[in-house]
């Protein structure tokens, strides 16, 4: 795995806290995800392929392998170990996002809940060129992207030390289009987690035909 010291800890950090994330997110109150990947999945032929990048223990990836083809990707090999238990017939891939490579056009979808805030953001560009380049024409990537610009750090998460990183909502936005794809889907969502509110930019945007 990767030797960045920024991602080891994000590496170290889930696969200390697998089975306690899980508990934590279902106590997350107006989490939006489920909407979000409804909107994609209407757009999505049965049986669709898509890549699920930072799937963690599963949970979202489990409501996607019911009615698609998926690929699950993770840093924490323990997060994976627990999405492999919750759905046995998908793949999963032990990897860094940012320094995974697929073939180009072999997706009809990419999804990254809450995940591309673990990646440094002066990887972000090129991740999301890899997103473009993954998706066949016409394919959809939905993800969740931070709000409000940041600087990278790092500070204790849910009792380990996680690093975290973003741009803000109108550089993402750039980004995104700066990487071939055009928003659908464009909308500024805060929840409330059990500790404080958090705000993300969700982005439904399609490569053209």
């Amino acid at each position: 795995m990767s030797a960045d010291p920024r991602k080891q800890t994000v590496e170290a950090g889930y696969d200390e806290l697998a089975p306690r994330f899980g508990e934590w997110a279902a106590r997350v109150e107006g989490d939006p995800w489920e909407r979000f990947l409804d909107e994609l999945a209407r757009r999505l032929a049965p049986r669709a392929r898509v890549l699920d990048l930072g799937c963690g223990n599963g949970q979202k990836t489990a409501c996607l392998a019911n009615r698609f083809d998926v690929t699950g990707v993770d840093i924490s090999e323990e997060q994976l170990r627990l999405a492999r238990a919750e759905i046995p017939d998908a793949t999963f891939l032990h990897a860094d996002l940012a320094e995974l490579e697929v073939p180009a056009e072999s997706y009809d979808a990419v999804t990254a809940f809450y995940s591309i805030s673990h990646v440094p953001r002066d990887e972000h560009a090129a991740l999301f060129g890899k997103v473009a380049r993954w998706l066949r024409p016409g394919g959809l990537f939905l993800a969740s992207l931070s709000a409000n610009g940041t600087d990278d750090w790092t500070e204790e998460w849910l009792g380990v030390e996680m690093f975290f990183s973003g741009f803000d909502a109108d550089t993402n936005r750039r980004l995104v289009r700066e990487a071939g794809l055009e928003l659908v889907v464009d909308e500024v969502v805060s929840m409330q987690e059990p500790e404080t509110e958090a705000t993300f930019l969700w982005v439904l945007a399609r490569k053209p035909a």
